[in-house]
């Protein structure tokens, strides 16, 4: 097991004081197979009164409610974490499973129902797999695709892209690419839904990492047999036991790491600064 503590921070400064919205942060990783957290701590300003819950993901949310008017708006987070070696394909898919589209039972589709909802695109041909052509193989190809031809940008705040506007710059945040590749996904007849967390040391060239060591956010598909399978579409791979979820959704408002707003008369500039450590111990 490798021993990790995540340390996070993230600064809104308004140049006067607001009025803020209750915030939902969802910063906070999620146990699995493969990681155990240990413990956490978590704080924002002094005035605030959090409330704590899981969501309908099963997420870990902290609902942060401020009484008064504040000029500095601040989250942070400590986490540590075990983690064990985890190959990412490391599964068997079933027999239906095996060749494009995995076939779903009545069951699954009834249980999976959300994660076949959005939006149909006109895709490049790299994205629309031949029905019958090997599942994995596929998969990796298209998640390949996107790492090729989307170049990578990072963007602190912000709505995700629509698919379409993705392939339209040629470029994208991580949550651009991971919303395209569950679009893409959706309209192949395959249950999709968005994650986001944190990367740590990837094993891939130091040249090419994008949001290492960064709130990261990626795609994951259910196949029978396998589960939830994670692909990150920023960097080309399946997940392993570098990625440690925080949450999953089906829209990317369900995993964006704090959702809230500021109230004034009239637009207030601000300044965020955050900064992300991921140690061994």
């Amino acid at each position: 097991m490798v021993k990790l503590i995540i340390s996070y921070r993230a600064e809104y400064v308004y140049e006067e004081a607001v009025s803020l919205s209750p915030h939902i942060v969802r910063l906070f990783p999620r146990d699995a197979l493969h990681a155990r957290v240990e413990d956490f701590a978590f704080t924002t300003n002094d005035s605030a009164d959090i409330s704590w819950r899981r969501d309908l993901f099963d997420n870990i949310v902290a609902g942060c409610f401020y009484p008064r008017e504040e000029s500095r708006l601040v989250f942070s987070l400590e986490a540590r974490i075990s983690a064990a070696e985890r190959n990412p394909f490391g599964f068997l898919l079933e027999d239906r499973a095996l060749q494009w589209p995995a076939d779903y039972n009545a069951r699954e589709r009834e249980l999976l129902g959300a994660y076949f909802a959005g939006l149909t695109g006109n895709w490049p041909a790299a994205l629309c797999p031949v029905a019958g052509a090997d599942t994995v193989e596929t998969l990796v190809a298209m998640n390949e695709w996107i790492h090729t031809n989307i170049a990578y940008e990072r963007r602190e705040e912000g709505e995700a892209f629509a698919p379409e506007e993705t392939l339209q710059h040629g470029r994208g945040a991580c949550r651009d690419t991971a919303v395209l590749l569950a679009a893409v996904l959706r309209s192949s007849g395959l249950a999709a839904r968005l994650a986001s967390g944190y990367l740590w040391e990837s094993a891939s060239d130091p040249a090419d990492r994008k949001a290492e060591s960064a709130l990261h956010a990626w795609t994951e598909v259910y196949l029978p047999g396998a589960g939830w399978l994670a692909l990150d579409p920023s960097n080309g791979v399946l997940t392993d036991h570098h990625y440690l979820t925080a949450a999953v959704g089906v829209l990317p408002e369900d995993i964006a790491p704090v959702t809230g707003r500021y109230f004034g008369h009239r637009t207030i500039p601000h300044r965020l600064t955050t900064s992300l450590k991921i140690e061994r111990p």
